[in-house]
């Protein structure tokens, strides 16, 4: 699984904008510019953000995007799900479907383990944080990154 590009620049555009001061507004350009996206592409995914009330939009003199307080507070989840949908890797895993090999399937608890593993780091890890960091220009692991190191679990 991969995350899309879009996903990839809609949580570079809410970092840049949870670095901003509260109620300060960014032009397209200016967070083309600090996201390294094209302006056309970002445009598409700003729409989406906006559609999922993480940030606002104003056109004119005073216009510009502007990170909402939800979306401060958002997750890395919440903004890759409000561009691509619900995250899975892989099918047999979809909410709702029912899969009529896991009961005979190696490799499904596997896959269960590795979606939680995945979504648990990216619900823990939020996009203030994330501001945070980059505004004191530190990047260290995630502690959310340490499930990953951990023994899967004994059956």
């Amino acid at each position: 699984m991969q995350l899309t590009r879009a996903a990839d620049y809609a949580v570079r555009v809410m970092v840049h904008l949870a670095t901003l001061p509260a109620h300060e507004r960014a032009l397209l350009p200016a967070l083309a510019k600090a996201t390294d996206a094209p302006e056309s592409f970002l445009s598409k995914v700003l729409q989406a953000l906006v559609r999922a009330k993480l940030i606002s939009s104003r056109r004119g003199q005073s216009g510009g995007f502007e990170i909402l307080p939800r979306g401060r507070q958002a997750s890395m989840y919440e903004v890759i799900e409000a561009i691509d949908g619900p995250i899975q890797l892989n099918v047999c895993l979809v909410s709702g479907r029912s899969c009529n090999r896991k009961t005979c399937c190696p490799a499904h608890p596997v896959w269960v383990q590795a979606q939680r593993a995945m979504l648990d780091v990216l619900i823990r890890t939020g996009i203030g944080e994330l501001a945070s960091q980059s505004s004191a220009g530190r990047f260290e692991e995630h502690p959310a990154i340490s499930i990953l190191h951990e023994p899967p679990p004994s059956c």
